[in-house]
């Protein structure tokens, strides 16, 4: 298995890890980072969010613009609300994955999190897979 894409792992409980994945899929438990250390498996359920990174360094000068206009539309806007209180804005990658209204009282568990591209281009984030189990609100304006 070939590790492409560098992700940056962010875990419920505050911690991260820098690593490379291959690939997602929307229905298992588990995913496959291969990191200095070796090759792990990460259970989703301790996840917040995966981040596909340009860098590992990024810019921690760089302030992100979580406001929507500053690129052209890339899919339906949606502003997310984790459990910690941290908000999140973006653009659904593809359609709506979940019934409108129904998402967070009935969710579809062969659905473990939906991609977002950030509103703002220069961002490290090329995307965020955003895990399910870690929102506490989603909002579509």
């Amino acid at each position: 298995m070939e590790y492409k894409e560098k992700v940056v792992l962010r875990f419920i409980n505050g911690k991260g890890v820098r690593g490379y994945l291959k690939s997602i899929n929307h229905g298992n438990e588990t995913i496959p980072l291969e990191t200095k250390e070796g090759r792990k498996e990460i259970n989703l359920s301790e996840l917040k969010a995966i981040y596909f990174v340009k860098t590992f360094k990024g810019d921690r000068e760089y302030q992100e613009r979580n406001v929507y206009g500053l690129t052209k539309t890339k899919g339906k806007r949606v502003i997310v609300k984790f459990k910690d209180g941290e908000l999140i804005t973006g653009f659904l990658e593809g359609p709506i994955p979940w019934k409108k209204g129904f998402f967070l009282d009935n969710p579809d568990p062969s659905q473990k999190g939906f991609f977002l591209l950030p509103t703002d281009e220069r961002s490290n984030n090329i995307k965020i897979f955003v895990v399910n189990s870690s929102i506490e609100e989603v909002v579509v304006p």
